[in-house]
């Protein structure tokens, strides 16, 4: 059974202090305390609302740490917090200053990059989440940017059945997520 980066090392904040950003060390010390890491990887996600969704989300999934850039990206406002509803203060929320150098290093700890794109033609549902695992969701409208997709290993894509063509990033994060706990519960 895998633990929780939460409870490999205090990571859960208490008495109502504030949750940090957390930097790349904290990532190395999440990733050597976890032995099959789910991770999300956000590229540019800047509305405060989809965050702290996203938050709730991978708390409710277990995720081991959410992984940002420090530019042009949405950080711990007051919105993201109160929309998490407690997930900003037990989710470690890494912002890192170079998200393409982040997934390399990442790779080469193990762990394969997936990102989602309406390009790919991968279905989410042919994909193994069973092992170290870090899912890339990209900004609202636009999606990953180029050399962030370059860093992924595989893209997959949501069977869409309807007239719009794609999801909300905060929902396209919880599919992904419970599609990844559904596989490592089996």
């Amino acid at each position: 059974m895998r633990k929780r980066a939460g409870e490999a090392r205090e990571n859960r904040h208490s008495g109502g202090r504030e949750a940090k950003p957390r930097n790349e060390g904290d990532l190395e010390d999440i990733l050597d305390s976890v032995e099959a890491p789910l991770l999300l990887i956000l590229d540019c996600v800047q509305d405060p609302n989809n965050l702290g969704a996203i938050l709730r989300t991978a708390d409710g999934a277990g995720v081991d740490a959410v992984i940002a850039p420090k530019d042009k990206a949405v950080g711990l406002t007051d919105t993201v917090r109160r929309v998490a509803v407690g997930a900003a203060e037990s989710v470690p929320f890494v912002k890192v200053t170079n998200l393409a150098r982040t997934m390399r290093n990442l790779k080469e700890r193990g762990v394969w990059i997936v990102g989602t794109s309406d390009q790919a033609t991968q279905s989410l549902y042919e994909t193994d989440f069973k092992g170290p695992v870090a899912i890339v969701m990209g900004r609202e409208g636009e999606g990953m940017r180029r050399l962030t997709e370059e860093e992924c290993d595989f893209l997959i894509q949501f069977p869409m059945k309807g007239k719009v063509d794609c999801l909300n990033v905060s929902v396209s994060a919880g599919i992904c997520l419970y599609e990844a706990v559904r596989q490592r519960e089996e």
